[in-house]
Parts: C-alpha cells; structure tokens; sequence
C-alpha cells in the first residue's frame, strides 16, 4: 500500500487546482485567429461563419475585429452551406463566408458602414449581402473597379440595394 503524506496531498491539489483553472480558461471566448477575448451574445455581436481554408475571410475577420463598437466572434467551419441555408441568404447573393448579428444575416465582404447602419436601423428584412468576392471590398486585395452594392434581403427572399460604396 502506498503511504501519501500531507505535503504531497497537497502538492496534488494545487496541481488538480491549476489544470481547472486552464481548462477552465481553454473554454472562454476568445477568437481562434488572434486570441483576443470576444463579448458575444448582446445585439451588437457579430459572429463570422467561415470555412477554414479560406484566407481573404481571415482577413475580412481581422478588419471586423478593429471596430470598437462589434463583439466578433469567428467560427470556423468546414463548409458554411448550412448557415447560409438556416438564414435563407439567396444563392445569387452568396459568398465565402456568413455573419449573424442578432437575427441578420450579413453575407460576404461587407463594409463595417453597411452594418452600422442595419444595427441603427433595424429594418424588417432577413439581411444584407455583397455577393461574390469583389475587388477592393474589405478583406479583398485590389482597388475597386465600380461600386460595391449591398443588397438588403426581404422575407420573402426578395433584395434590392440597400447601401452602395
């Protein structure tokens, strides 16, 4: 039989102690691509939906989590299909990756201005959407070679421009 003496009781539950505390912290909510700590779950929260094989979405992730007036959270995932498909974002206005800010979608690339002005004000529509991957919209390499049009998406699955940039 083996004998345990006071001091290695004790030395077992500071050891005990310290491993919850770091699993206790491994279970916060911090972001994957900078390990900064995120406040997710109020009005003003954004989660970003992304495959993790893309690169232009960590960078669009990187200009999000600049602004001070956004929890960003990042998900990463091995497709996003299945966000896209819960929030109803419209095939022709698809892209690499989908947000959710409260009950909005906000598709792709989007300019922080275009969000600011949904949280203000708070349209009745399902969300907002840049299509594609277009040259020089956040978090793509490039200069712009027209205007980026956000489109505003209808309940009905219906859009129309919403913000132009």
């Amino acid at each position: 039989m083996i004998k345990i003496n006071n001091i290695t009781k004790l030395s077992m539950l500071i050891i005990i102690l310290a491993l919850g505390i770091f699993l206790a912290g491994c279970g916060s909510n911090k972001n994957k691509e900078t390990g900064n700590a995120v406040a997710v779950g109020g009005e003003n929260d954004l989660v970003i939906h992304r495959s993790n094989s893309c690169g232009c979405c960590t960078v669009y992730a990187g200009y999000m989590l600049k602004q001070d007036d956004l929890g960003v959270e990042v998900m990463e995932m091995s497709e996003v299909d299945s966000v896209k498909k819960d929030y109803g974002v419209p095939s022709a206005l698809q892209s690499c990756h989908t947000s959710i800010l409260g009950n909005y979608f906000i598709e792709g690339h989007v300019p922080v201005e275009a969000i600011r002005k949904l949280m203000t004000e708070k349209p009745d529509i399902k969300g907002i959407a840049l299509p594609g991957m277009p040259s020089g919209a956040p978090g793509m390499t490039g200069g712009k070679s027209g205007d980026l049009v956000v489109y505003a998406v209808k309940k009905d699955g219906s859009y129309e421009p919403y913000m132009t940039f």
